[in-house]
């Protein structure tokens, strides 16, 4: 006999449970920032460890060292975001209706623990090398990059639980190439963090230190060229390319009377272009250099919600 019967389970709105996925979409944002500040500072490495600290919960110093405080709060708010992502599974499965949003919890409590797991073999295996490559660095990348397919993966969730989508009605009328627009720039924005990923654990972010131009003396291409220069290069170029895409976006959202989306899309974008010139003019401030991958990271949830709720007008996601 099964635990729970069909009967028991409901599609329609439920405050609780959406207001409970909303908590999960927010906190995973506070995970982000932690790593992005442990990364920053150079911290990732300051316990030899996992999952304990120097082997306790509460390791000695760790909240009057900033380095210390950065690791280990990174890895409580790991935990506690797994606490909740087990939470939200479990309260899905008990009370909602539509399978594929159970499927979609469900894949959520896999990645936070592979997530987990990436992030242990990151210190475990720090210590090894492939030619002059960490292994736990190539970790370190897999990690900042799963972690932001988190943060889509939540954003699913919460949306598919929320008021508007569950009441909303299907039209057809232009959505379809602005889904598809959407899809295109929410893969240019997956790959340009990545990008970015791989920059920030080759420590390549001041691999060329002058903006907008390549050189001090005024070169639109750096004069020399090794992997970390051709790696933030990339990062610049996919910048422009990003930027071109989103605007359209932006406007297009606009068009569609969507234009809340679009404002907030445009306003990060700027917000970013800012943060990431600032990056180099204050040679990797830890603090705007998180902002840089925090602001990163809404600009793909944005990007990513808008696009998913065009689909869901569209019919192409089922209610």
């Amino acid at each position: 006999m099964p635990l729970l019967s069909t009967s028991a389970r409901s599609s329609s709105y439920q405050p609780g449970l959406a207001w409970f996925a909303t908590l999960g979409g927010i906190w995973v944002f506070v995970l982000v920032m932690l790593g992005a500040f442990t990364t920053s500072i150079g911290a990732g490495m300051i316990f030899l460890d996992w999952p304990l600290s120097n082997g306790s919960l509460n390791p000695d110093g760790w909240l009057s060292d900033i380095m210390m405080f950065a690791e280990h709060s990174h890895r409580l708010s790991a935990g506690m975001m797994s606490f909740i992502t087990i939470g939200i599974w479990l309260a899905v499965w008990k009370k909602e209706a539509r399978a594929w949003v159970r499927h979609v919890a469900l894949f959520a409590v896999a990645l936070v623990f592979v997530q987990a797991l990436v992030g242990g073999l990151r210190v475990l295996l720090d210590h090894i090398f492939l030619d002059s490559v960490s292994v736990g660095r190539l970790f370190a990348m897999l990690h900042a990059c799963l972690a932001q397919v988190y943060v889509c993966t939540l954003l699913t969730i919460a949306l598919a639980l929320s008021r508007p989508w569950i009441e909303a009605s299907a039209r057809s009328d232009g959505l379809a190439a602005l889904s598809r627009l959407g899809r295109w720039c929410c893969g240019l924005l997956l790959l340009q963090l990545a990008i970015a990923a791989i920059m920030r654990h080759s420590y390549a972010g001041m691999a060329i230190p002058t903006f907008p131009l390549s050189s001090a003396d005024g070169d639109l291409l750096p004069p020399l060229w090794n992997f970390r220069v051709g790696i933030h290069f990339a990062h610049r170029v996919m910048a422009v390319v990003l930027s071109v895409a989103l605007i359209t976006y932006a406007v297009k959202l606009a068009k569609a009377h969507l234009g809340g989306a679009g404002t907030t899309i445009a306003t990060l974008l700027v917000a970013q272009v800012a943060l990431g010139a600032s990056v180099i003019w204050t040679t990797r401030n830890p603090y705007v250099t998180t902002g840089h991958v925090l602001v990163g990271a809404l600009l793909l949830a944005t990007t990513y919600g808008a696009t998913l709720w065009t689909m869901r007008r569209e019919g192409r996601v089922s209610v």
